[in-house]
């Protein structure tokens, strides 16, 4: 998908939402255990009720490899439904991946050409030679990690170094990087005093913004410091949406939280 189509959707479906597909089996529904694959049948269920109201799903890779096999056929699963039915929707797979040239080739085969993911989240941390085999797939996005929304992130990416922030740094030279229009960045919700900076690096770029609701991130800051002229933003919540309730009914809740969000940025978008 290219980055005009996923503007296109923005403004047809009135949102710049990212709902995560973060599954644990100890949160979903007991009835869906029963499933043959209960990780593909909550997702199922929850991408059926919320197509409409979002522009992207992510699943968290971590998720889907904790349960060996069986779980990376459900990650397979999903990300061909969503391909084969929702074709307008941008996927994400939130993998967190970066390595040596030949290993990140490697990954991004995995992701891009054999499971038809439109982006990957990368780490930056080994530099260019890790994240350009990534920017080399046409019409795909590398998603870079430049300031997280754990509290962690102040251990190195706030740091200076020689009078600038690391994660300052990591966007100035990711732009050197070789197709760098192709890529993406992370920027924590739960960081949003940051943005106004981040703009002034990163202008029109699309920043994918985890941390709303459950971590605490609040979607009007992050909208008055990160919003671009092209909108250039991605809003994600998982639990909040996913987990909004755990009875049958669950992907009914699911609809409802998504379409307060939803509503939230239409009204955004409006002013």
């Amino acid at each position: 998908m290219t980055t005009k189509q996923l503007l296109e959707q923005i403004h047809l479906k009135k949102s710049f939402l990212c709902i995560g597909l973060d599954v644990d089996l100890a949160k979903i529904p007991q009835h869906l255990l029963q499933e043959e694959d209960p990780i593909f049948a909550f997702n199922k269920a929850i991408i059926d009720a919320t197509h409409h109201l979002c522009v992207a799903y992510k699943p968290n890779t971590a998720f889907y490899e904790a349960y060996g096999i069986k779980g990376w056929k459900a990650l397979e699963k999903t990300i061909q439904y969503i391909n084969n039915n929702y074709p307008e929707i941008f996927t994400i797979a939130d993998a967190k991946r970066g390595d040596i040239g030949n290993t990140s080739t490697m990954y991004a085969k995995a992701f891009f050409e054999d499971l038809a993911f439109d982006s990957v989240t990368v780490a930056p941390y080994m530099g260019k030679d890790s994240v350009e085999p990534f920017l080399a797939f046409k019409d795909k996005h590398t998603i870079l990690l430049a300031l997280t929304s754990n509290e962690g992130a102040f251990d190195f990416q706030t740091k200076s170094i020689n009078g600038k922030e690391v994660y300052k740094e990591v966007l100035e030279t990711s732009k050197s990087w070789k197709n760098s229009e192709n890529l993406m960045y992370v920027v924590g919700a739960t960081k949003a005093e940051y943005f106004k900076e981040i703009r002034k690096i990163v202008p029109n770029s699309f920043l994918l913004v985890p941390g709303v609701g459950a971590q605490g991130g609040n979607l009007e800051d992050v909208c008055k410091y990160g919003m671009s002229e092209n909108i250039g933003l991605l809003i994600n919540s998982s639990r909040g949406i996913i987990y909004a309730s755990n009875d049958e009914n669950f992907a009914s809740s699911a609809k409802n939280k998504a379409k307060e969000l939803q509503q939230e940025m239409e009204g955004i978008l409006r002013n």
